[in-house]
């Protein structure tokens, strides 16, 4: 629990007046005759009154379409509750409202590729890809899949999709063949683009030979659209319906309008991806409605993404924050994309682009973070990062010294935004609010319109103490299910099975004095040395205090009929684990946490496994310690990794 006497950041009085959501407080009392003085309040209304909360959800978003008379049916069921059952509309006509000559899109491949097309250049991009996928007969519920890098052609794609109702799903181009396969494999795509290579650390990945491979082996495919990116000649003849980009948009640029299909709310728009690290991903199915209205909220409100902000989120296609990033359109914003690695420049390189681009929100990961601030990068002192007013943080929990980087090194007078959900809804519980103070370590606010609490095993709301993240009430960006999981059984055990009618959604978290939250880790990866629960970040936290530590991994291993903690860490290159460095660790532990989190061995590898969006994975390393199998290696980034753990001697006494 925090203890801090004073926030790290607190809001001006100007910047809280001009916020969106201070506005759109304001414009909920006089249509609602409610009262909302503080957030507390706002939010408090949000979750007991949610058809008038998602109304004015709407109704600030300027939202397209037909909303009709009804709000929400059975909802009172979780699974089960309806919103908006009369709503027609079209998701990617919310995102192409714009057709002037500002920046809709601006490219950063690494240090090689710059790009940017106007929103009036996007809106006829999409229009020859939607006249071109309407010719190879794509409908309403076809599933398009991309397989490529964060780059202006896959946002294209997607809108193109997205206009017709087909379903758009995405992974990519550093996953391996089996990797897509295992994805797209279940989701039966009839058309794939897919880019012919990347740019990583300066080097050239090429990708047409997988994805011959995987051409070959997806039997729904009718036709595959290769989009050039870093070879100048290409041969597609080994390829399965193979065909350049411009070869299958041609024909069609005599197209200036898009037809955009009304759907209903619920309408599939997104096939996402669990991690898969525990089997075979899952294949979550979100609607175009839900997924609309929750990220207008977030972006407009939380994030306070205003008309003309310029949005940056470091991001690849296989993780949701690339389907959360593409949602700035409809906010009016400005989407900066970059792909290849964040440390080109001795990591100075987004920092490069904020200036460059006049960045407003400059999103990233916990591990980025970290990983500057281990290098001692000041990006206060180099750049001048004027235009920043928010940094977003995810994919982890971001510890509190990483707090106190981010107001040390980066920039002082900033919104930073530590916010957390999940591929399972698209988007966040928890996240940032521009009109509440910054506090050290803390995530700052449950989300609008979702009933967030902490319980404990028997299902009782805890405070000041840890336990599960659970969502009490329905929300609209709740997925409309699995793929091929007609009967519903899969999707409700994921999310519904330890508390009926209740979302569990599997953080391990406790809420703060202020509101805030703290999350600890996977309820699944917490330990229990002696029956007591710990969260695997209060480990981290300590350990990587220690300039000696890169980076660390903390399992349970069961042991003579308990569990004893494990403690696995990565050091600066050149250093061996010794005697007094593992004193020096399990004291730094055992000084800020308890004895039980104090690691019963410590040893030292040479790299930890990681998914492609960058998460550390403990139940894979705890199913190698055990002897047990890894099920889906190719969802790890890094899968040569788990050999460091294997048959460790070490373990066996």
């Amino acid at each position: 629990m925090s203890n801090n006497d004073q926030p790290l950041w607190q809001p001006s009085a100007e910047r809280i007046a001009a916020a969106g959501i201070t506005d759109f407080a304001r414009r909920a009392e006089a249509r609602w005759g409610v009262t909302l003085p503080d957030y507390e309040a706002l939010h408090a209304w949000s979750v007991n009154r949610p058809e008038e909360f998602w109304t004015s959800v709407w109704e600030y978003g300027d939202v397209v379409g037909e909303r009709g008379a009804t709000v929400l049916v059975d909802g009172d069921r979780m699974p089960g509750a309806r919103w908006f059952p009369e709503a027609r509309l079209n998701f990617a006509q919310n995102l192409l409202r714009s057709r002037d000559e500002g920046d809709a899109l601006v490219f950063w491949g690494e240090d090689r590729v710059k790009n940017r097309l106007s929103h009036g250049e996007l809106y006829r991009a999409v229009a020859h890809f939607a006249a071109a996928l309407r010719e190879q007969g794509v409908g309403k519920s076809d599933r398009v899949a991309a397989y490529m890098p964060n780059m202006p052609e896959t946002i294209v794609a997607m809108l193109a999709a997205a206009s017709i109702g087909a379903i758009f799903t995405s992974a990519s181009p550093d996953f391996g063949v089996q990797g897509v396969l295992d994805r797209f494999g279940q989701t039966g795509p009839k058309v794939l683009v897919a880019c012919d290579g990347y740019y990583y650390n300066g080097k050239v990945v090429d990708c047409l030979d997988k994805l011959a491979e995987i051409a070959a082996r997806l039997p729904s495919l009718e036709r595959v659209v290769v989009v050039p990116y870093v070879h100048a000649e290409h041969d597609l003849s080994h390829i399965a319906h193979g065909r350049m980009l411009a070869d299958f948009v041609t024909p069609h640029h005599a197209v200036t309008e898009i037809p955009f299909e009304p759907l209903p709310f619920d309408h599939p728009l997104y096939i996402m991806y669990s991690s898969g690290t525990t089997g075979v991903p899952k294949c979550i199915v979100h609607g175009a409605g839900g997924a609309l209205l929750q990220h207008l909220k977030e972006h407009r409100l939380h994030a306070d993404v205003k008309p003309g902000d310029r949005l940056f989120y470091f991001t690849t296609c296989g993780w949701m924050m690339w389907n959360w990033l593409a949602s700035g359109l409809a906010a009016g914003a400005t989407l900066l994309l970059y792909d290849g690695s964040p440390f080109v420049g001795q990591g100075s390189i987004l920092f490069d682009y904020a200036d460059a681009e006049g960045m407003t929100h400059f999103g990233t990961s916990a591990k980025f973070i970290d990983a500057i601030a281990k290098t001692g990068l000041e990006p206060a002192k180099s750049h001048k990062l004027a235009t920043v007013r928010s940094i977003m943080s995810t994919g982890s929990p971001l510890v509190p010294e990483g707090f106190d980087y981010v107001y040390r090194a980066i920039k002082a007078d900033v919104c930073l935004s530590s916010i957390s959900g999940g591929t399972d809804i698209i988007s966040c519980f928890v996240l940032g609010n521009p009109a509440l103070p910054v506090w050290r370590g803390e995530i700052q606010c449950k989300g609008l319109g979702m009933a967030v609490d902490v319980w404990d095993d028997d299902g009782r709301p805890v405070r000041g103490e840890k336990g599960e993240l659970v969502c009490t009430r329905p929300f609209p960006v709740m997925p409309i299910g699995f793929w091929n999981d007609a009967d519903g059984a899969k999707y409700r055990a994921a999310y519904f099975e330890r508390f009926p009618n209740v979302w569990c959604h599997g953080d391990f978290c406790e809420i703060t004095a202020h509101g805030g939250l703290i999350i600890y880790g996977r309820s699944d990866a917490t330990l229990n040395p002696g029956g007591v629960r710990i969260g695997t970040a209060e480990i981290y936290r300590q350990v990587e205090k220690l300039e000696e530590v890169v980076e660390a991994l903390v399992i349970g291993q069961d042991w003579e009929g308990d569990v004893r903690v494990v403690l696995f860490v990565k050091l600066r290159e050149g250093l061996a684990l010794d005697d007094d460095l593992v004193a020096r660790i399990k004291k730094t532990i055992r000084d800020n946490t308890t004895p039980r989190h104090v690691p019963a061995r410590t040893l030292q590898v040479f790299d930890i496994p990681r998914t492609k969006s960058g998460k550390i994975v403990e139940l894979a390393v705890r199913n190698v310690v055990h002897g047990q199998p890894v099920k889906n290696i190719e969802a790890l980034a890094n899968p040569e990794a788990l050999e460091h753990f294997r048959g460790r001697a070490e373990l066996q006494s």
